[in-house]
C-alpha cells in the first residue's frame, strides 16, 4: 500500500466528490451554471408579500419549491434537502438515509413571522385576546401549535436533514452571518483533517426573504433601491452601486479524505485546499476601517493552502454591491496580492443571484469549483461604470474563458465574521 496523500502540513487532503445548488435561477448546479455564465439574472419583483411603501421591492426569492405552507424554516429545509440530494447523488456515497459522516449546516436564525404570530395571538374562544407575553404563554399551553413551535427552533432544520440523510452523530447548526456557508465547509474540512471522520456533509441554506427581514436591512440603508428594472438592482464594484439585494438559495458539499474517496473509486471533483477565518469586534455591521480581519482571513486561507498570492488565478468575490463592502474587499485584496490584484480576474455572482446571505459562501464555492472545471469565469453584470477607486480586473457583463487552477472565494458577514476558501482542481 502506498503512502497516504497528505498536504505539506502532513494533514489528509480534503476533496469534493459531490455538490448541489439551488438559487432563484433554478434547480441544480448545471441549470444555475448555464444561467450564471450567460449573465442571466434571477432577481425579480417580490410577490410573496405586499411591498407597497417599501423602498426596495426586488429580491432573488426562490418561488418554485413545493411547500404546504410558506415559512422561512420550511423553505430553508426544502432547499437544503434538494441541494443535499444532488450532492449525494453525484458522490454516490452512502446508502439511502445512511450517510457515513456528520452534518454541518449553516442556517439562518429562525423566528416566528407575522402569519404565525397572528395565528398564535388569535383568540380561539372569541374573547378579546390578552396582551403580549401572557397571550403567547396561553397559546403555548393550549397544545395547538406544537408543529409551529418545533419548526421555529434554531436546530429544527438540521435535525430534519440529519434524520432524512442518516448522518452520524449530532448535527451541527451554525450561523456566522454571511460567512456561514464557508464556515460550514471549514468545519467539514477540519473534522476530516483531524481524523474524526472520512466524510462530511456540509450544507448552507437560507429562505428568509420576508417582510420583516427586508425592512430591517432597509433601515440599515444596506439594500439597493434600484427597482426598475429588477435585473439591474445589484451592481458590485460599479461606481453607481447602491446596496445589496436579498436572495435565497442553498448549496451542499460532500467532502471526503482523498484516501477514502480513491479507495471507493469516487470521482474527485476538486480540493478544498485552504481555509481562513477571522473575527472582527469593530462594529455590529461595519468592518474594521483598515480591513485587518478580512486581510487576516485571506492570508490565513492562502497559508493554510500553501499557495502564494500569485498562484491565485481567479477570485470569487464577496462583492455585495454596497459602497463600503466593495471598497474594503478591494483594499484587503490589494494588501495581500499587491499589484497583482489588478491583473487577477474577479467577479461577483451576487450581481445575478443576489446575496443569498447564510447560503452565499457554499453557493459561491460551488460556482468557484465549476469555474475550474469549465474554464469559464462568470461575469459581474451591470458593470457599466467602473469605480476608479477600485481598480480591479472585474470580469464585466460577459463570461471569460481562462485556465483556472486555484480560486479564492471570499465571504464576509455582519458581526465581523470573515471567511475565505482556496479551492483547487487537483490534489497537491
Amino acid at each position: 500500500m502506498g503512502k497516504p496523500l497528505t498536504d505539506d502540513k502532513g494533514r489528509p487532503v480534503v476533496v469534493v466528490t459531490g455538490f448541489g445548488v439551488i438559487t432563484s435561477l433554478g434547480r441544480g448546479k448545471h441549470e444555475n451554471w448555464k444561467a450564471v455564465t450567460s449573465g442571466r439574472s434571477g432577481l425579480h419583483h417580490i410577490t410573496r408579500f405586499p411591498t407597497d411603501g417599501l423602498r426596495t421591492t426586488v429580491a432573488g426569492t426562490v418561488d418554485f419549491m413545493e411547500l404546504e405552507a410558506y415559512s422561512a424554516p420550511a423553505l430553508s429545509t426544502a432547499m437544503a434537502s434538494e441541494a443535499a440530494y444532488e450532492a449525494l447523488a453525484q458522490s454516490e456515497l452512502g446508502e439511502s438515509a445512511s450517510f457515513p459522516g456528520p452534518l454541518f449546516l449553516a442556517t439562518p436564525p429562525t423566528e416566528l413571522e407575522w402569519p404565525q404570530r397572528k395565528a398564535l395571538f388569535a383568540s380561539p374562544d372569541g374573547e378579546a385576546p390578552e396582551e403580549g407575553y401572557r397571550q403567547l404563554l396561553k397559546a403555548a399551553r393550549s397544545g395547538r401549535f406544537t408543529e409551529v413551535f418545533a419548526e421555529f427552533q434554531f436546530a429544527s432544520v438540521a435535525e430534519t436533514l440529519a434524520q432524512e440523510f442518516g448522518t452520524q452523530g449530532l448535527p451541527v447548526s451554525l450561523s456566522t452571518a454571511c460567512a456561514s456557508g464557508a464556515t460550514a465547509i471549514m468545519l467539514g474540512v477540519e473534522a476530516i483533517r483531524r481524523g474524526d471522520t472520512d466524510a462530511a456533509l456540509c450544507v448552507a441554506t437560507d429562505g428568509s426573504v420576508h417582510a420583516e427581514a427586508l425592512i430591517r436591512f432597509s433601515l440599515l440603508s444596506a439594500l439597493s433601491t434600484h427597482n426598475e428594472p429588477p435585473h439591474e438592482a445589484s451592481r458590485p464594484f460599479a461606481k453607481d452601486r447602491g446596496g445589496f439585494v436579498m436572495a435565497e438559495g442553498a448549496g451542499a458539499f460532500v467532502l471526503e479524505s482523498y484516501e477514502a474517496a480513491k479507495a471507493r473509486g469516487a470521482t474527485i471533483l476538486g480540493v478544498v485546499r485552504g481555509c481562513g477565518e477571522r473575527a472582527d469586534e469593530f462594529h455590529r455591521t461595519r468592518t474594521h476601517p483598515e480591513g485587518k480581519p478580512i486581510i487576516g482571513a485571506i492570508r490565513a486561507a492562502l497559508a493554510d493552502a500553501g499557495v502564494e498570492p500569485g498562484e491565485i488565478d481567479y477570485i470569487n468575490a464577496h462583492g455585495t454591491g454596497t459602497q463600503e463592502n466593495d471598497k474594503m474587499e478591494y483594499l484587503s485584496l490589494k494588501a495581500v496580492l499587491g499589484e497583482g490584484v489588478k491583473s487577477t480576474p474577479i467577479s461577483s455572482n451576487k450581481s445575478m443571484i443576489g446575496h443569498t446571505l447564510t447560503a452565499a459562501g457554499a453557493i459561491e464555492a460551488a460556482f468557484s469549483l465549476m469555474s475550474i472545471h469549465d474554464g469559464t469565469l462568470p461575469p459581474t453584470i451591470n458593470y457599466e461604470l467602473p469605480d476608479p477607486d477600485i481598480p480591479l480586473d472585474v470580469v464585466p457583463n460577459r463570461s471569460r474563458q481562462a485556465k483556472v487552477t486555484n480560486v479564492l472565494s471570499n465571504s464576509f458577514g455582519f458581526g465581523g465574521q470573515n471567511a475565505s476558501l482556496v479551492i483547487s482542481g487537483e490534489p497537491v
